[in-house]
């Protein structure tokens, strides 16, 4: 008799089971100020701010729609060009050397070499500094009056010269020096927690099987982490799309226009030339860019996912 009492109170116990829409009630009572906050404040912002950016609108906002003349205007402007190339030019390389640079400092502290802490802190305390301070103290480097190039000069080699800053073709190179001694300690922690999440097993399975450890890494340990990877990159796309601190600071878009970024162009025209129809429209192909980045990041981290 036991067997069907217990076969008869299986339904009883499935029917008391809550919705799934109804578990965890206090967490989503709890979150609702901040999605709210998000609808209203990131949401709704962002609509306002492509709304009007079919509009001329100049001090103020107004609805006197133009269509898509300010995008038209946008796109004509040399500033705007030379900001897009400049933009691309310090992503490029910026991607590139901190995935590089981070990695490579990542697996060296991984072998759990003496003082890690000490030199972990050391190279972390750069991105703790904010934008400004970091662009003046590598303003005040590259300097060629008293930066590195007074320096070496004043060792013997009187020919050496090294004034990126001052050199319309390369001061988005000195720029990127700039940004890469600030944001590669942040790529060092990120991969070095990464790394830690690996297997020892594996590393001793190479060794026995005579695996060179750059294969290791390359083929075994570089696949494993590809969640650190994609979590990466997007940190750093973001702060590339948004970067203007360390220009402002450090050249103030010049010399000329050759240093002009996107986030520059659009605080200009916002704030200073006073049309803010204009702002608008570049303010909404940044936010473009963002999308770009965000939607497959977001399609690999919880797209393919799901279909696992």
């Amino acid at each position: 008799m036991t067997v069907p009492a217990t076969t008869a109170a299986l339904p009883a116990r499935r029917s008391t089971r809550p919705n799934q829409y109804f578990r965890n009630m206090s967490a989503k009572i709890a979150s609702i100020p901040m999605i709210l906050t998000a609808v209203v404040i990131f949401a709704g912002g962002t609509l306002w701010t492509v709304l009007y950016s079919f509009t001329n609108s100049r001090l103020l906002p107004r609805m006197s729609f133009v269509g898509l003349d300010q995008y038209e205007r946008l796109w004509a402007a040399p500033r705007w060009t030379v900001s897009i190339v400049n933009l691309g030019i310090y992503g490029i390389f910026s991607l590139i050397f901190s995935l590089m640079i981070g990695f490579l400092l990542a697996a060296l502290m991984d072998q759990k070499i003496r003082f890690e802490n000490t030199f972990r802190t050391i190279f972390l305390y750069p991105f703790a500094l904010s934008f400004i301070v970091t662009g003046l103290v590598w303003q005040w480097i590259l300097n060629p009056e008293f930066g590195i190039q007074s320096v070496i000069r004043s060792l013997g080699w009187t020919s050496f010269r090294f004034d990126p800053l001052y050199d319309p073709a390369l001061v988005m190179y000195g720029i990127l020096i700039a940004a890469l001694w600030q944001g590669t300690g942040l790529v060092m922690c990120l991969m070095l927690a990464g790394l830690r999440g690996i297997d020892g097993e594996i590393w001793k399975a190479s060794r026995i099987d005579g695996i060179p450890a750059w294969k290791t890494y390359l083929f075994i340990v570089i696949p494993m982490m590809r969640p650190v990877f994609i979590t990466t990159l997007v940190i750093i796309a973001s702060g590339i799309v948004k970067v203007y601190d360390l220009v402002v600071a450090q050249t103030s878009g010049g010399p000329g226009i050759a240093s002009e970024v996107p986030a520059k162009y659009v605080y200009d025209y916002m704030f200073q030339a006073q049309n803010l129809g204009q702002g608008f429209a570049a303010s909404t192909m940044m936010l473009l860019a963002v999308a770009i980045i965000i939607i497959p990041w977001a399609y690999l981290e919880f797209g393919g996912r799901k279909r696992g």
